[in-house]
């Protein structure tokens, strides 16, 4: 706040032109009316700089497209030897298969665990923060490891490459639900991409594998049944009203 405070922050966005002025916001004048009254200059180039001078030139998050949908990957803490992983796919459907495979020593291993079937479509798309403890361990044994989901992770990947937020979720027809253990995948943040190499033909003839939802009662999933089946995409905030 003494450096210039989420005023000083806005009115440098916006000078810059990486933010739309009009739109809405808690402020008279939309996102523009949140710039006003911020000092000229920063009072801490340790803490704010100016537009013209990022601490880095480009953000820690990226977007990622290709065959496997598209996805959103922080790279902020990821070394740059790891933006770009490509290895065999191990495939869950579940946080919770993930860890049972590690704990039983099944993933030592170069892979790209594919964890799936965590939209909102499918469970409300809960935080998977729990994955990041034994990928990392893999990593610091040497393996190159990445992790493509369909889930949620709220910054909590840290220094492991990690394709979130992959939408068309794997319940709406997303491809994610096609790949197979073995097929190899390609995480490249440097490019943008996230792929399967896997001829086209063979790609277009699979099937998608079936969702083994959880029991439909039982610690609340009943109340919000409705919610999960008419949820959007995670590029639309999985709304269920638009």
């Amino acid at each position: 706040q003494a450096a210039g405070g989420p005023a000083w922050v806005l009115r440098e966005l916006l000078s810059g032109g990486l933010m739309h002025p009009d739109v809405m916001s808690v402020n008279a004048g939309g996102i523009a009316g949140g710039g006003q009254g911020a000092p000229a200059v920063s009072g801490d180039e340790t803490v704010l700089r100016p537009v013209t001078l990022p601490f880095s030139p480009t953000g820690g998050l990226r977007l990622l497209q290709g065959r496997l949908g598209r996805a959103v990957i922080k790279v902020s803490a990821v070394p740059e030897d790891r933006h770009i992983i490509e290895a065999p796919a191990r495939v869950f459907d579940s946080q919770e298969a993930l860890l049972a495979a590690f704990s039983a020593g099944e993933v030592q291993q170069d892979m790209v665990a594919v964890v799936r079937f965590q939209g909102p479509q499918a469970n409300g798309m809960p935080e998977l923060h729990k994955l990041t403890p034994p990928l990392a361990v893999l990593q610091n044994r040497g393996f190159k490891v990445a992790l493509v989901t369909d889930g949620r992770m709220s910054g909590a990947s840290g220094r492991v490459p990690a394709a979130i937020h992959v939408t068309p979720e794997a319940l709406a027809g997303g491809p994610l639900a096609k790949v197979r253990d073995g097929d190899i995948v390609r995480v490249d943040a440097v490019a943008g991409t996230l792929d399967v190499l896997v001829d086209e033909a063979e790609w277009a003839a699979r099937t998608p594998a079936p969702y083994n939802a959880p029991a439909a009662t039982g610690f609340g999933r009943e109340l919000f049944a409705n919610f999960r089946r008419h949820a959007g995409g995670a590029e639309q905030g999985a709304c269920t009203w638009m």
